[in-house]
């Protein structure tokens, strides 16, 4: 028996792989790049530890050519989600007895070779089936991933060893306990290192998983997935479900055990799926704990006090790194009169600057957005800007999904503030941009706050520290996330803990304790050491002095 009290200390964030030219990392990336896009991967569900093939088959191509066959993968039925109730619940009750220092391990050896020794397998197979350039793939699916698992090794330290004030002659303890039951994981196509959290982190408190991964995403899913089994998870501890979400999610939400739900995506689909578990509520043992992460109308606001060469590389890469395709990326601006053709000047020539391309040619800043749905919708909302009155395609604007989906990093001038691409998610390369005149900041700021349902991130840019204080309290609910004089993208786990309230999401903030604590269900013990043996209280006894 292991005695010893262990605590995780606080770690550092893991290094980002330049991959510049002549580099190792850069040679064993490009290789393979290579074994990935010539091999055809067959993925099967794994339940409960075993690989199961269910024959009804769907391909995964490449964005960027999509005419480019990576694998195919085999759809859950409903047959198949109850088997994985049934692995989930069977393996809840030795993976919950396990001690955290145990659970712990498990995470740490899988961030050590997602560091050490699948850094280039996962970065490609995000690269390649995501359509993410060697640098987004980096900071993604190699760091973010790894971050998620070390940080919240420390955190579950801290979270455990938070103890309640024992008075003389009394014990008081909490036991973090696992939910009771499962937890349904439904992960988004545009972050590998979201998709490992959404399970590692209710799995690292001691619950197992249903997950049920994004079509778009599944190759790099499925590496997870193969590491997650190399590093020692237990068998039924995850389990793995391709397939359609409508199919997986009823079987799912009728189920007496379903104890939360951990989700990222699109608003309407969060929606949805609050909805089906309300209607289900009588069914469960215990009420569902529901964290999601949803959409986001992020902004930009630019102060007369705010320098031109900041506030244009910020649009730039808040609204086009990764084609736009992030929760966090910059999607409308509130810009001075003053500072509009400075800015309007040093954006045109970044992105006069900016190729679309292969992920394998690392020259491209933007690569193709996920799918041809996604496409269409995009295209539809400029077109929308192109035929209006009250708005103007300035740069950009083609699409091209010949052989890939690409769209142009495309900036839309309005002079409409509740024009449609300023209030509604768009997910891909739109920025729409409203110049305000000067003396109206105040009331631009007011607009910002009253503009979107969302309340994810947004920045504000201004060099003048009582104008950034006065901002930041107007918008003291416009964004869970809110930035001064950077970009609303790019937070960093252990640094800026990441999450949005009103129809962003339940605010839960991955990357810090406030998740983790959402998967435990808190037993306090009291034990006195020496009981009462008569009923009466010291009140009671009769006074002699009278």
């Amino acid at each position: 028996m292991n005695n010893a009290i262990f605590t995780f200390e606080y770690p550092a964030n893991e290094p980002v792989k330049t991959y510049s030219p002549g580099t190792s990392d850069r040679k064993i990336l490009l290789k393979e790049l290579d074994r990935l896009s010539d091999s055809v991967t067959d993925i099967p569900l794994i339940i409960g530890g075993q690989e199961i093939r269910t024959g009804n088959t769907a391909p995964l191509v490449m964005p960027h050519d999509h005419g480019h066959v990576l694998g195919q993968y085999h759809k859950a039925g409903a047959a198949e989600v109850k088997l994985a109730i049934d692995a989930a619940l069977k393996a809840h009750k030795e993976w919950e007895s396990f001690s955290y220092v145990e659970r712990v391990s498990v995470t740490l050896r899988i961030a050590e070779m997602i560091s050490k020794k699948y850094r280039a397998t996962l970065n490609a197979a995000t690269m390649l089936g995501q359509s993410k350039n060697a640098y987004q793939a980096e900071i993604d699916s190699a760091c973010e991933t790894i971050d998620f698992l070390r940080f919240n090794a420390h955190y579950i330290s801290d979270i455990y060893n938070e103890q309640p004030h024992s008075d003389p002659g009394f014990i008081n303890r909490i036991e973090y306990r696992p939910l009771e039951g499962f937890i349904f994981s439904l992960t988004p196509f545009n972050f590998t290192a979201i998709a490992s959290n959404l399970n590692m982190s209710p799995v690292l408190m001691g619950n197992t998983v249903l997950w049920k991964p994004a079509t778009q995403s599944i190759l790099s899913n499925y590496v997870l997935m193969q590491i997650f089994k190399e590093a020692g998870l237990p068998d039924g501890v995850i389990n793995f479900l391709p397939g359609p979400g409508s199919v997986v999610g009823n079987a799912v939400f009728a189920d007496k055990n379903f104890a939360g739900l951990h989700f990222t995506g699109s608003n309407v689909t969060f929606n949805r799926l609050w909805q089906n578990v309300s209607q289900n509520l009588h069914n469960y043992k215990s009420y569902p704990k529901i964290v999601g992460e949803t959409g986001g109308k992020d902004f930009v606001i630019v102060h007369s006090s705010a320098l031109t060469d900041e506030v244009a590389t910020a649009l730039v890469r808040g609204s086009f790194e990764y084609q736009g395709q992030k929760c966090s990326a910059a999607s409308r601006a509130y810009i001075p009169e003053s500072l509009w053709p400075s800015i309007r000047e040093r954006v045109g020539d970044m992105l006069s600057q900016i190729t679309m391309g292969d992920v394998r040619e690392f020259s491209h800043f933007m690569n193709a957005v996920i799918d041809e749905a996604s496409f269409d919708n995009i295209m539809a909302y400029i077109e929308k800007a192109r035929k209006s009155a009250d708005a103007e395609v300035i740069f950009g604007g083609k699409g091209d999904k010949a052989k890939g989906y690409f769209i142009e990093p495309t900036i839309i001038l309005t002079k409409d503030p509740h024009f449609v691409t300023m209030e509604e998610e768009i997910f891909g390369p739109v920025l729409t941009i409203f110049v305000y005149k000067d003396k109206d900041w105040n009331e631009t700021l007011k607009l910002v706050d009253e503009t979107s349902p969302y309340a994810l991130t947004g920045a504000i840019f201004a060099h003048d520290r009582m104008v950034l204080d006065k901002a930041s309290k107007v918008l003291k609910y416009a964004a869970g996330n809110l930035y001064f004089n950077d970009k609303p993208t790019g937070a960093v786990v252990g640094q800026q803990p990441f999450g949005g309230s009103r129809q962003s999401g339940t605010n839960d903030k991955a990357g810090s304790h406030l998740n983790l604590i959402r998967w435990t269900s808190p037993r306090t013990i009291k034990e006195t050491l020496l009981p009462p043996t008569d009923f009466r209280y010291p009140f009671m006894k009769e006074d002699k002095c009278h």
